[in-house]
């Protein structure tokens, strides 16, 4: 279930912004925007992280790849584990493209 704490009219309009992105230039330009360089990079990061441990390699072998901690790791362990499975879902799109 999705977390109700974030819920709000500005997160609205912020996913409506990136839903209205149609190529990865317009991404690069909005996100360069809207994130400090450290922002963007950690998401990047959590989401090759996620790609990792979806294809079962071990958290030492994550932190060598992506240099994320195991904080990190196991954060997005737990996501993946007990999430909205919205890791899946971009996968899932992600690997039909």
């Amino acid at each position: 279930m999705m977390n109700k704490k974030i819920r709000s009219d500005a997160v609205d309009q912020l996913f409506d912004a990136v839903l209205s992105l149609e190529n990865r230039e317009e991404c690069y330009a909005f996100f360069e925007d809207i994130c400090t360089v450290n922002e963007l990079l950690s998401l990047s990061q959590r989401l090759e992280v996620a790609g990792m441990l979806r294809e079962k390699k071990t958290y030492l072998e994550i932190a060598e790849k992506t240099g994320a901690s195991t904080a990190t790791i196991s954060r997005v362990n737990r996501s993946l584990n007990y999430g909205n499975d919205g890791y899946d879902l971009a996968f899932e799109r992600m690997n039909k493209k």
